[in-house]
C-alpha cells in the first residue's frame, strides 16, 4: 500500500505541474477570447511556431538558449499582432462560424507551412534536464520549471489587468465592448495590444513545452483541442475559471492515467467534460452577460 501511496502522489503532483501550463496555455486563449470575441482555433499553432524558431535559433544557429526564448516570445507577440490586424479584424462583425472557420484557415496553413520547411521529422532542442527526488517522490525538473514560470506568468498578468491603466482598459472593454469607445477609449489599439500579448504568452508557453517534448508540425494537435476544452469548461472569457479549469483537467488526465492507462486519463478528462457541458453548457464558471 505504502508503494502504490508513492506514485499516486506523485500523479497527483505531475497533476498540478500539468495543469499549471494548461493554465498558461488557456489564460492566452481566454484573454483574446474575453477582450475581442473571437476564439483563436489556431493558438496552438502559434505556439508550435514559436518552439520551431526556438529550436532553429538554438540547435541550427548556435544562438544562446535564452536569447532563442526571448526572440521566440517577440516573434509570437507580433504574429499575433499581425494574425488580429491582417486576419481577425476584417471578420470582427462577421458572423462567428466565419471567425472559426478563418483561424481554422490559419491553423492549417501554419501547420502546411511547418511541413514544406522543415518536414515532418521529430526536432528537439537537446536539452534534457535532470530529475528531482523529493524523498520517494521523483519529478521532473522541466515540469518543475514549467510550473513555476507559468504560475509567475499568469500572477504577472493578473496584475498587469488590474494595476495598470492599459490592463484596466482591456478590463474594462471586455465587459462592454459598446460603452468603452464611447468614453474614449481606443478599442482597435485596445484589441491589437490583447491580440499581442496572447501572442506573448504563446510564445512563453512553447519556451516551456519546448524543454518537454519534440517539435513536428502537427505539435498543435497535442494542445489545440485541450486547451480549448479547458477555455469551454471554464467558461470562455473567464480568465480564473480557465485557470480553475486547468487544474481539474489535468487531475483526470493525471490520477486517471495512473489508475488506469495514459489513454484513459484523456479519456476520463474527455467524458467529465462531456458531463458538466450537459449540466452547464455555457461552463461552470461563465461570466454572466
Amino acid at each position: 500500500m505504502e508503494f502504490f501511496d508513492i506514485f499516486l502522489l506523485e500523479a497527483v503532483i505531475n497533476g498540478l505541474l500539468l495543469g499549471g501550463l494548461l493554465a498558461l496555455l488557456a489564460l492566452g486563449l481566454n484573454l483574446v477570447f474575453g477582450v475581442i470575441d473571437v476564439v483563436w482555433i489556431c493558438y496552438a499553432e502559434l505556439i508550435m511556431v514559436g518552439m520551431y524558431t526556438i529550436w532553429w535559433l538554438h540547435a541550427e544557429q548556435g544562438v544562446p538558449l535564452g536569447l532563442a526564448f526571448g526572440c521566440g516570445i517577440v516573434l509570437v507577440a507580433v504574429l499575433g499582432a499581425l494574425l488580429h490586424h491582417f486576419i481577425v479584424r476584417p471578420v470582427l462583425t462577421a458572423e462567428p462560424i466565419n471567425q472559426l472557420l478563418v483561424t481554422g484557415g490559419v491553423l492549417f496553413f501554419l501547420q502546411a507551412a511547418a511541413t514544406v520547411l522543415f518536414g515532418v521529422e521529430f526536432r528537439n532542442i537537446g536539452v534534457r534536464l535532470p530529475g528531482v527526488s523529493i524523498g520517494e517522490v521523483n519529478l521532473s525538473a522541466a515540469r518543475l520549471i514549467a510550473f513555476g514560470v507559468a504560475l509567475a506568468a499568469i500572477v504577472s498578468t493578473y496584475l498587469f489587468l488590474t494595476r495598470t491603466f492599459i490592463g484596466t482598459a482591456i478590463r474594462a472593454i471586455s465587459q462592454d465592448r459598446a460603452i468603452m469607445p464611447l468614453m474614449g477609449v481606443d478599442s482597435s489599439r485596445i484589441y491589437l495590444l490583447t491580440s499581442a500579448l496572447g501572442g506573448a504568452l504563446a510564445g512563453l508557453a512553447a519556451c516551456l513545452l519546448v524543454l518537454q517534448y519534440d517539435i513536428h508540425p502537427a505539435i498543435g494537435l497535442s494542445f489545440g483541442p485541450i486547451t480549448f476544452l479547458i477555455c469551454v469548461l471554464g467558461g470562455l472569457g473567464n480568465l480564473i475559471g480557465g485557470f480553475l479549469a486547468a487544474f481539474v483537467f489535468a487531475q483526470f488526465i493525471s490520477v486517471g492515467g495512473f489508475v488506469f492507462h495514459l489513454e484513459w486519463g484523456y479519456v476520463l478528462a474527455f467524458l467529465f467534460f462531456i458531463v458538466m457541458m450537459f449540466w452547464k453548457p455555457q461552463g461552470l464558471f461563465a461570466r454572466r452577460r
